[in-house]
């Protein structure tokens, strides 16, 4: 016989007590001493503070106190301050749906009253009494203090109600550098504001508050630009450049609405150039409406706006704003409200990834044009020579040119640069496609404006030589320019073939026989939910029965891949960020196979109008200082970079 099942002894269920209620709810909002901190800064901030001072001990484990300078708290609401579920940020379910402040549960100051020693001490600016009131957490009692406008919270002995938890804590040094991390964000988001971090008595970390130009047009994103500079460092804003989209909305400010009609969607902030990249996302800074997020929909579509210009697994910089109607995003789905869901993800996935990838599109060429013209040169030590204009190298260039030619693709004086489309068409064909203006608009070989000595005012100068037939070598107003001649005509042939192709719909191409595969429930229901959006990318993916799905039509550039790995993944893409980039990717990859074989090759002499024609061309292309494959295609070394070479004025 079996033996019979042992049931566990049951329990009566019933309500817990208040304090245990408060300790469980602690346990969410409250991990460690940055919890305690990050939730109090919001508090301050939501009360207009202009100035916050983070004072710690014992890396906040001792004491937490952050001071404002907001608007108070009046005597009357001071006890209710402190009790579950309080708050004035919201009082119904319309609020609710569409809260435009950091906090706004009220279950914060109950939660680490629950596990810590808490006082508040607060006075607002018409207080009758003429002076401020301080409120012991613990005991309830209410005693007239002085102070002047705002508030004070102390949290002492963290978790001294629950030594549990407070053994899970690291040491010191570790909690202090995530309490500073946790303030570092809130300013990185609150230029306007400024803040001070004292440790033990000592100020580790101070940012002043930065007022905006009223004057400027872009008095926002300046003041962005030097609160980003004092936080991650002037190399951040040295190699990055400013993202605002859509063109028609200012930076920083909330984007009016018409009537009823619901705010705009907008994205600014900078992004770091992909010279910039690091080995971890460990400058990757994300807010929706002034809160930091850490969100897999705007990670993706960052990511994705890097993906042609990063080399290998390099992580991108960057510190991006949304600003969106409140109504549609929900901040309400982490109890630490580090997470948010919107209501339409594909448009906010769009609208990051269509503005950080225009930000990075200009080429950065024209900007080695706006640096000093000359730099400033000590005075000569010896009676030196006057400088050395480089020859004009003609008769170089004709034995050059009496070579025997190199086996391989003939460059024919790249005139596949800005002729007529390539003979290698690029599905679908498109032979009548033009080039931009910018582009149609450069020198070419031969032009007379090539052979002047007007190339001072080119941003990557005029070609005075060519090394081991590999990099090109030219002068302009600030120095020495080394050009690798394969990567940038890659990218330029690169360029062409994507803006063919993009002037064109993704064309479909229907299966003679559709592929069938077994779906997950997940992927059965994204094939249905996501009809037009795999429409536009040319998929057509149809249930087939009630476990499979069919893919009937593809794009017609990948016709030759696989159907079904294509759908699958398209379909995990549009199930986790409801947009998806691997059609685009797929389609990219082919066409950066296709510039890589028909780019000029290494060993290939080429003419002074041939290099110069080249370097014109780099000017106008978008994403012209990275490779198909992330590589830098030019570098600038400096007037100062050579004499430090040569130990010159030393």
């Amino acid at each position: 016989m079996n033996a019979p099942d042992i049931l566990p002894a049951r329990r009566p269920i019933r309500e817990l007590p208040d304090e245990l209620i408060s300790q469980i709810a602690a346990g969410e909002v409250v991990e460690r001493p940055a919890s305690v901190v990050r939730e109090l800064v919001d508090n301050a901030l939501d009360a207009g503070a202009r100035q916050i001072t983070v004072r710690l001990q014992a890396g906040g484990i001792r004491l937490i106190s952050v001071e404002d300078d907001g608007s108070g708290i009046l005597r009357d609401e001071l006890p209710t301050a402190l009790k579950r579920h309080a708050t004035s940020k919201i009082a119904n379910l319309h609020e609710l749906e569409s809260v435009d402040t950091m906090g706004f549960r009220g279950e914060a100051l109950a939660a680490i009253c629950s596990i810590a020693e808490v006082s508040v001490l607060t006075r607002t600016a018409d207080a009758p009494e003429g002076h401020g009131w301080l409120l012991d957490g613990r005991s309830g009692e209410l005693q007239p203090t002085a102070r002047a406008r705002g508030t004070t919270v102390e949290v002492r002995e963290l978790f001294f109600s629950t030594p549990a938890r407070r053994k899970f804590l690291k040491s010191e040094g570790t909690e202090l550098a995530h309490c500073i991390e946790a303030v570092r964000r809130h300013a990185l988001a609150r230029p306007e504001v400024g803040f001070a971090i004292w440790h033990d008595g000592k100020l580790v970390a101070q940012w002043r508050a930065v007022t905006p130009d009223l004057a400027s047009g872009e008095a926002h994103l300046d003041a962005l630009r030097r609160r980003l500079a004092d936080v991650l460092g002037e190399d951040f804003i040295a190699q990055a450049v400013a993202v605002s989209w859509p063109a028609d909305a200012a930076p920083g400010t909330a984007a009016p609405a018409a009537g009823d009609a619901p705010r705009r969607l907008r994205v600014w902030g900078f992004a770091g150039v992909p010279d910039a990249a690091r080995a971890r996302p460990d400058r990757q800074f994300a807010y929706v409406n002034g809160r930091f997020v850490r969100d897999k929909v705007i990670t993706h579509a960052a990511r994705s706006a890097y993906e042609d210009v990063l080399h290998g697994h390099s992580q991108p910089v960057y510190a991006l704003y949304v600003d969106i109607d409140p109504t549609r995003v929900d901040v309400n789905v982490h109890p630490t409200k580090i997470e948010v869901r919107f209501r339409d993800s594909r448009e906010v996935h769009q609208a990051v990834h269509h503005a950080v990838e225009g930000a990075l599109a200009a080429p950065r060429a024209p900007q080695a044009g706006q640096m000093p013209a000359a730099v400033p040169r000590r005075p000569a030590v010896d009676d030196a020579p006057p400088a050395w204009t480089p020859p004009p190298m003609r008769q170089q260039t004709l034995a050059w040119a009496q070579q025997p030619p190199v086996t391989g693709q003939r460059v024919s004086d790249l005139g596949a640069l800005w002729g007529p489309a390539p003979a290698m068409e690029a599905p679908p064909p498109s032979p009548a496609a033009a080039l931009p203006p910018a582009a149609a608009a450069a020198p070419t070989p031969g032009d007379p404006a090539m052979a002047g000595d007007g190339a001072e005012g080119w941003p990557l100068g005029r070609a005075v030589a060519q090394l081991h037939g590999i990099y090109i070598l030219a002068e302009n107003a600030h120095g020495l320019v080394v050009v690798d001649m394969h990567a940038a005509h890659e990218r330029i042939v690169y360029e062409r073939l994507k803006q063919q192709l993009d002037a064109h719909a993704v064309r479909s191409q229907p299966l003679l026989i559709p592929a069938t595969f077994a779906a997950t429930p997940e992927e059965v229901a994204t094939a249905e939910a996501c009809t037009a959006a795999l429409a536009e990318l040319g998929l057509e993916i149809s249930p087939f029965s009630p476990k499979t799905l069919a893919v009937r039509a593809v794009p017609a550039t990948l016709a030759q891949g696989d159907p079904v790995a294509l759908a699958r993944s398209v379909l995990a893409e549009l199930a986790q960020h409801e947009a998806s980039t691997v059609v685009l990717r797929a389609r990219n990859e082919l066409l950066a196979t296709m510039a890589c074989h028909g780019a000029v090759r290494a060993n290939r002499r080429l003419t002074l109008d041939e290099m110069n024609a080249l370097l014109r061309q780099m000017e106008v292309t978008e994403r012209s200082d990275q490779c198909n494959h992330g590589r830098p295609t030019w570098r600038q070394l400096s007037i100062r970079d050579l004499d430090a070479l040569f130990l010159r004025g030393r």
